[in-house]
């Protein structure tokens, strides 16, 4: 049995394989495209394409693909095999530099936002050398950029790689100013943890909504769920456990660097947190983690649920985006030292995404936007959609000293009196962690909490990134031109916390409070739902600021608005069809013969002895009679409206209109269900309960 230091990255053309496999002027090449982005010599492409195919080939693979991330959210692959005709009539295993740098999969049939045409098949994929190949199955991935005929970015990795290229420029625009002139990059780094739920395959398969939506969409409430905490960090069931071992295991051979496991707080909720790595890494490890959990949970009987809010009632889940910034020399940026006050580079760097996010809160919150996701923001398991930032006491007091030209003295370390002599004395952090906030700092990081489970993590990175950018470019000029290094240096820190300060916010996020002042008070954001968010993507301060960085184009960001309000009115659409299909054809007709068998046990009682009333079966007829018309009726008044969409040809206002009357008239009709579900036998119930789904897995 292999150690975990033998089995970790086994499956990788990483750097340990390719110092071994490639010749040592290949390897110091495309190191230097990798570590500093110089162009691909097409001779090093083909001897990296040998060496790759040799090593594939000797781990079983027999295919190769270009894999990458298209707007629908998940990855797509084209496999196509190493096999060449030999003159003997046999074949040959081959893989040239041509191949591996660029492919050329089909782009017609993939989300496009009017960027191409169905008739305008052609599409590129372009290796992206900074991530490693892996091998999937008996496949070569090769992570690959995606674009168009003409050029425009298809997929959420090539932003993505122009976000981290924009706030790389102008990280070290400042790194100079203080005079350091050995840093080659800057790179930001991510450790995006993963919430999801486990259930039986068997009762995933008898639940339709679960099938074609990935959240349940009627569901009375369990005589338990959460309540009594009684889930979070609990002992690891069984067989949940041994699905965590063998997913350890998978992602391990792939060198992603899962690190840590719990139970969550809702019943049935688990958690996976990787260490960090580079965003466009981190992003790609990502998706692989969502695929391997659903595969290997499939193994196990188990169905894994990465919907944002499967269960109504419980906790949602998130996806955390642990953010920094770090220099190819190894020092955080974001890191504060001992004394935070007298380090002024840390203090820019923090104003600097202080500023991002107070400027570009409507493009953060659109960046976690989808119909999944508005349904847990807000929640009280989840941050508000008003996005704000938690510093802690320390950081909020520098900045205060900062604003107001006052000393500032340091916060005496506080050590932690426990009670217990054996146990040992540590030091109190002095900043608490905060989880309710949605941009809260954690040490010498940013935790970005609003995204949703089944989102990519690229979206987000690529606003915070082009928005981080921002800051430091207007810094940079500021203080390239500056007569007075020291003192501009000083009154920008200053105004920034002046003109800012309305973000940071270290209190209780759930409190309603808090969102009556953030948005009356403070003049803070509240964008909802994605309806609400989405048009703002194409506000002029939004265009002006992401098309100056070159991380999008104008098309591309109208084609991003259009995809991304497509696919919140497609996935709501299609939650509503799958409700009005299953009310009508298995609840009613569940309920309607649980009325019958009732009906006929109250005249068999009658026939028996005529002077017993029945009061029981009276009632529970009565009330369930009622219930069955209410569900025709509010089936009937939800079918109408889905199809009074079909005259809306602005997506906007198909959006506005789900938003308004469709989720309206989906949450009356699951009302009435529910009621009925609470009022029928079990064993006429057509569905698993929440009880069994929630409770199933032993």
């Amino acid at each position: 049995m292999s150690t975990v230091p033998e089995l970790f990255g086994s499956l990788v053309f990483d750097d340990r394989v390719m110092k071994a496999t490639l010749s040592a002027k290949v390897y110091a090449s495309l190191k230097k495209t990798i570590d500093e982005g110089e162009k691909l010599d097409l001779s090093v492409a083909n001897a990296v394409a040998e060496a790759m195919k040799d090593w594939a080939v000797s781990n079983g693979a027999t295919h190769y693909t270009h894999w990458f991330q298209p707007l629908t959210g998940i990855t797509a692959e084209k496999h196509d095999s190493f096999i060449s005709p030999s003159p003997d009539g046999g074949v040959i295993m081959e893989f040239s530099g041509k191949e591996l740098i660029k492919g050329e999969p089909d782009a017609s049939s993939f989300p496009s936002g009017g960027l191409r045409a169905t008739f305008e098949a052609r599409g590129y994929t372009a290796w992206d050398p900074t991530s490693y190949a892996f091998i999937k199955g008996k496949t070569l991935c090769i992570p690959t950029a995606f674009c168009s005929y003409g050029g425009e970015a298809l997929d959420k990795k090539t932003p993505l790689l122009r976000s981290m290229q924009a706030l790389n420029k102008q990280a070290l625009r400042i790194l100079r100013l203080f005079g350091n002139n050995t840093v080659k990059c800057v790179r930001t780094s991510v450790g995006p943890e993963q919430e999801y739920f486990l259930i039986t395959r068997e009762m995933y398969d008898r639940r339709p909504d679960l099938r074609f939506t990935g959240r349940t969409l009627f569901g009375a409430k369990p005589p338990k769920g959460q309540e009594m905490d009684d889930h979070y960090f609990g002992v690891i069931k069984p067989r949940v456990a041994a699905f965590m071992q063998e997913l350890n295991e998978e992602l391990w051979k792939l060198g992603i660097l899962a690190k840590t496991e719990h139970n969550e707080v809702a019943p049935a909720q688990h958690e996976l947190a990787p260490i960090y790595t580079t965003t466009n890494i981190a992003t790609d490890h990502n998706q692989l983690t969502m695929e391997i959990m659903q595969k290997v949970a499939a193994k196990h009987g188990l169905v894994c649920l990465l919907h944002e809010k499967p269960f109504a009632g419980v906790n949602g889940s998130g996806k955390h985006n642990n953010w920094s910034m770090a220099t190819d020399t190894g020092v955080n940026l974001l890191s504060p030292g001992e004394t935070p006050y007298e380090n002024a580079q840390f203090l820019l760097f923090l104003c600097a995404v202080i500023k991002a996010v107070d400027d570009y809160q409507d493009l953060l919150r659109m960046s976690v936007a989808t119909a999944g996701n508005d349904h847990r923001l807000g929640a009280n398991e989840a941050p508000p959609a008003v996005v704000s930032m938690f510093l802690g006491d320390e950081l909020n007091a520098v900045l205060e000293a900062i604003e107001n030209d006052t000393p500032y003295c340091d916060a005496e370390k506080t050590q932690m009196k426990l009670g217990v002599s054996v146990l040992p004395k540590f030091n109190r952090d002095t900043t608490d962690r905060n989880r309710t906030s949605p941009f809260a700092f954690t040490g010498n990081k940013f935790e970005f909490r609003m995204l949703g489970s089944s989102n990519s993590i690229a979206c987000a990175n690529i606003m915070l990134n082009s928005a981080v950018a921002e800051s430091l470019k207007i810094y940079a000029d500021r203080l390239e031109a500056a007569e007075d290094f020291e003192t501009t240096l000083h009154e920008m820190i200053k105004k920034t916390v002046k003109d800012h300060k309305r973000i940071i916010f270290n209190g209780n996020g759930y409190d309603d409070a808090w969102i009556k002042e953030a948005t009356e008070v403070r003049g803070l954001l509240n964008y909802r739902t994605t309806a609400d968010c989405m048009p703002h993507l194409l506000d002029k301060k939004n265009v002006d600021m992401l098309t100056s960085h070159k991380v999008f184009t104008v098309a591309e960001l109208n084609s991003r608005y259009e995809i991304m309000l497509e696919n919140y009115c497609k996935t709501v659409v299609i939650e509503a069809n799958t409700m009005v299909d299953m009310a009508n054809t298995q609840i009613a007709p569940a309920v309607e013969a649980f009325v019958l068998d009732i009906a006929k046990t109250a005249a068999a009682k009658k026939a028996l002895d005529s002077t017993i009333t029945c009061g029981y079966e009276s009632g529970l007829v009565k009330k369930l009679s009622v219930l069955i018309d209410m569900i025709a009726v509010k089936a009937d008044e939800l079918k109408t409206a889905i199809a009074e969409l079909s005259t809306v040809d602005d997506i906007g206002e198909e959006a506005n209109a789900i938003r308004d009357i469709i989720l309206t008239k989906m949450n009356d009709l699951r009302a009435v269900c529910d009621e009925a579900e609470t009022l029928t036998a079990k064993k006429y119930w057509p569905y698993p309960s929440y009880a069994d789904l929630l409770f199933g897995v032993k």
